[in-house]
């Protein structure tokens, strides 16, 4: 590559023979993971040949040439599945083997809002049971209840308030 920047045309002309034997590979393995003929190879061993060509001047004397030569080839194999609109499709049918089951409900969380719900004065337990636990509208609460809306959500907030102090207390 030094050879090639320096302007001498025989190593550079090796050197491009030798990145398309080394890339090709590489692209082959990527077409096969995704499932792909082998049609688009030589192409892409082409895109990246002049890639490789047009931007030598930003290669790094200093580094190696193959992970840059790497690094490009791997692009130019992404761009091109990506023109050809690759998806991996995978079976689904086999994987509720392998999903976790889901978690049953602690039973006893619902005995300590049922203890903790104890400290809260009647109409306050209802709304909060009704709204929270039953999970019936505000609008339903408070035509049974015969409360406006907006006092059924200002006892509901206060009620979980008291929840939420009487909880802190218990825990220290």
């Amino acid at each position: 590559m030094r050879a090639a920047l320096a302007g001498d045309e025989a190593p550079y002309r090796w050197l491009l023979a030798e990145i398309g034997r080394a890339v090709r590979p590489g692209i082959r393995a990527a077409f096969s993971r995704a499932r792909l003929g082998d049609g688009d190879i030589e192409d892409v061993v082409q895109e990246t040949l002049l890639a490789i060509h047009l931007k030598r001047h930003t290669w790094d004397a200093d580094q190696k040439v193959s992970p840059w030569v790497s690094a490009i080839a791997r692009h130019k194999a992404i761009d091109a599945m990506r023109r050809r609109g690759v998806r991996r499709a995978e079976p689904i049918e086999d994987f509720e083997a392998f999903l976790a089951a889901p978690e049953a409900p602690d039973p006893h969380a619902r005995s300590d809002v049922e203890r903790l719900m104890e400290s809260l004065n009647p109409r306050a337990r209802d709304i909060v049971r009704s709204i929270s636990l039953e999970e019936q509208s505000i609008s339903a609460t408070a035509t049974r209840l015969g409360m406006s809306e907006v006092a059924v959500r200002v006892a509901l907030h206060r009620a979980l308030k008291a929840l939420g102090a009487a909880w802190k207390a218990t825990q220290s």
